[in-house]
């Protein structure tokens, strides 16, 4: 599996930790979420699979909860991997995100989850915001 960012710390232990984002796009634009806070970041909407969650009803659960919006038809992508610090978490992760594409339905509502808003924004500037490369060669490559 392709990995993104930072290598391994040596001798740092880190806790799997699986995820499932979405690309959402729409009429040449593509649907971000900016997560405030400890963050700052622009980021495909999506989060950690809870244990027991289906992979697909966590990425419902995800993109609700960081943009407001229901989607369908979520179709898997790939899957790459990032070695980070989660700072929210007090824990070393190795993140493993699978991304899926999926068509937003409609907003619903503001997210609900704090510190967190959505975006609907070019390719190129989408391309320009992500912070995370994996997300951002995801985005280059199917767009």
């Amino acid at each position: 599996m392709r990995r993104y960012g930072e290598s391994k710390v040596f001798g740092q232990t880190y806790r799997a930790r699986p995820g499932v984002y979405a690309l959402l796009s729409r009429n040449e634009r593509v649907l971000l979420t900016y997560q405030g806070g400890i963050h700052h970041e622009f980021q495909f909407p999506g989060g950690g699979i809870d244990p027991g969650e289906s992979p697909i009803a966590a990425l419902h659960r995800e993109v609700f909860e960081e943009t407001g919006w229901r989607i369908a038809s979520p179709t898997f992508i790939r899957s790459f991997r990032r070695f980070v610090y989660m700072p929210e978490y007090d824990m070393w992760a190795e993140k493993i995100c699978r991304i899926y594409r999926a068509f937003p339905v409609r907003q619903l509502s503001e997210p609900p989850e704090p510190d967190h808003s959505a975006h609907w924004v070019s390719t190129e500037e989408a391309s320009l915001l992500l912070g995370n490369p994996g997300e951002r060669d995801v985005l280059n490559t199917i767009l």
